[in-house]
């Protein structure tokens, strides 16, 4: 294991903690979006896979070229014509795309720090950063439409606290 890579897999783990910390009112038991859902499992899983998969090639690459780094790698993404194609897609969807969708659209609906998702495909991959994003998302969908259904007034169950112990 290189330096490069166990700086980057801590920074991948903690922008993912960041994002699980950030949105924790979504994941406290009793919360307001219920249990993982199957959609909401699945993007998880694919993000997972995907995560796995990229750290394989990426610790390959790292491995093999002695002058492993960002640069080099952008560089080596465009090595032919059909490289050329899916490398412009994914430059512009990781770096254009994936902040304004995510900060935007998850500010609008609820989601916290949003932003980290961009932060966090960075170090993770992108595949799995739009991964969870897209299952926080689910879960702020199911938390917003079960605070919706609340009487007016009444607390959502992640929001409420424990009473304190005074004496």
């Amino acid at each position: 294991m290189t330096a490069q890579l166990l700086i980057t897999g801590i920074l991948g783990i903690a922008t993912t903690a960041v994002a699980f910390y950030a949105n924790r009112h979504l994941f406290t038991a009793g919360n307001a979006a219920g249990r993982v859902s199957f959609l909401e499992g699945t993007y998880y899983v694919v993000g997972l896979v995907s995560l796995v998969l990229g750290w394989y090639f990426n610790v390959r690459y790292t491995h093999t070229y002695h002058d492993a780094n960002y640069w080099n790698y952008t560089k080596m993404l465009f090595t032919n014509w059909a490289a050329d194609s899916a490398a412009q897609d994914y430059v512009i969807v990781n770096v254009v795309l994936m902040p304004l969708w995510t900060i935007i659209e998850g500010s609008r609906r609820g989601l916290k720090w949003a932003w980290i998702f961009f932060v966090m495909s960075l170090f993770t991959s992108l595949a799995m950063s739009v991964a969870f994003y897209l299952a926080f998302m689910e879960r702020q969908w199911r938390y917003n439409k079960a605070l919706a259904q609340m009487p007016l007034g009444e607390t959502p169950p992640a929001a409420t606290r424990a009473p304190s112990k005074t004496a």
